[in-house]
């Protein structure tokens, strides 16, 4: 048979039926502000709309810490809001607007926050940047656990749906929701039935694995690396096509029998109405980063996979994933 892909990055696939302190600042080239001059640019300030130590934290502070080693950028400010599902933090870049020094760290989870959260402000009100990367999905546990692989997990899980939690660190619509609904779907259980209790951020969602307060946990693998490391957690299966050299002993859901395929993505978006000169800024910082050997070496350190555009190529890209997951959404009766 062939392999059913359900992956939520360019567009959903049919197939599923599932699923701030300054305005108007400006980097100023003659203080390092552009980058133009070969100095590091000054003064940028990356929100991450969810709480520290989940994906989206990793990855702003993975970047702003090789802007800095790499002398991209200097001082660059990370700083999380968090609340609804990362449309708080949402709501604060849309109120930016003009402010070209803002950025806010983002993905998947708040495409589809947006609309479960019903938030007034909308990203294809931000100005897109870039896409950063894509990160496959992991099913986790806590080491204590009795289900030893993926199948035991399915199996319990089929038997007694509504009695197996499963946590994730999104809102409904996000990509830690969208995984377990579309795995329940390719098991055989109706995602209706499914126990899903939402978490906001991988933060979050950590410590309700660790403690047993969830059967399995939804998420970015990377989220898990630590604790894999430290034997506090067990990966049940991955989601990408092929294993990942991070986890190189966890199996794919493919290679397990279960057909499925899911990618998560994360970028960066800035308010509106930015100048064009302080878009190019934020542009080129990105690409100097996305090229040097220090960002290289992150991406192997953490399994992310490359998948940098900038732009109206993101822009683009956005407005699909927007209208792909307000389809699901729509189908779950979610938006």
């Amino acid at each position: 048979m062939a392999t059913r892909r359900n992956v939520l990055v360019m567009g959903v696939a049919a197939a599923t039926a599932l699923a701030l302190a300054a305005c108007g600042a400006t980097a100023d080239k003659n203080e390092g502000g552009s980058g133009n001059d070969g100095k590091p640019v000054s003064g940028l300030r990356i929100m991450v709309p969810n709480t520290p130590g989940g994906g989206y934290d990793t990855t702003a502070r993975t970047a702003a810490k090789v802007m800095e080693d790499a002398k991209i950028a200097t001082g660059v400010q990370v700083f999380n809001l968090p609340g609804a599902g990362g449309t708080v933090g949402l709501q604060r870049t849309v109120n930016e607007k003009g402010n070209g020094k803002l950025a806010m760290q983002m993905g998947l989870g708040v495409v589809g926050a947006s609309y479960t959260s019903k938030s007034a402000a909308t990203l294809t009100q931000t100005t897109p940047l870039a896409k950063l990367i894509e990160e496959a999905g992991a099913i986790v546990v806590p080491k204590d656990s009795p289900y030893k692989t993926i199948n035991d997990l399915v199996a319990a899980w089929k038997a007694n749906p509504k009695g197996i939690a499963v946590g994730g660190g999104s809102s409904p619509g996000g990509p830690d929701h969208l995984l377990p609904m579309q795995l329940a779907k390719t098991v055989g259980i109706d995602p209706k039935q499914v126990n899903f209790v939402s978490y906001d951020g991988g933060g979050e969602l950590l410590p309700a694995v660790l403690g047993g307060k969830v059967a399995f946990g939804a998420s970015g693998f990377g989220e898990f690396l630590d604790q894999v490391e430290a034997g506090q957690i067990r990966v049940l299966a991955v989601t990408s096509e092929a294993p990942i050299d991070a986890l190189k002993d966890v199996p794919t859901l493919k290679s397990a029998g279960i057909d499925l395929v899911f990618t998560n993505w994360r970028g960066i978006v800035a308010p509106p109405g930015i100048s064009d000169a302080d878009k190019k800024v934020w542009i080129d910082v990105l690409t100097k980063m996305h090229d040097s050997e220090e960002w290289k070496a992150e991406l192997k350190k953490r399994g992310w996979t490359d998948a940098f555009v900038t732009g109206d190529e993101f822009g683009t890209f956005l407005t699909e994933q927007d209208k792909a997951v307000a389809d699901v959404l729509k189908q779950l009766g979610l938006a």
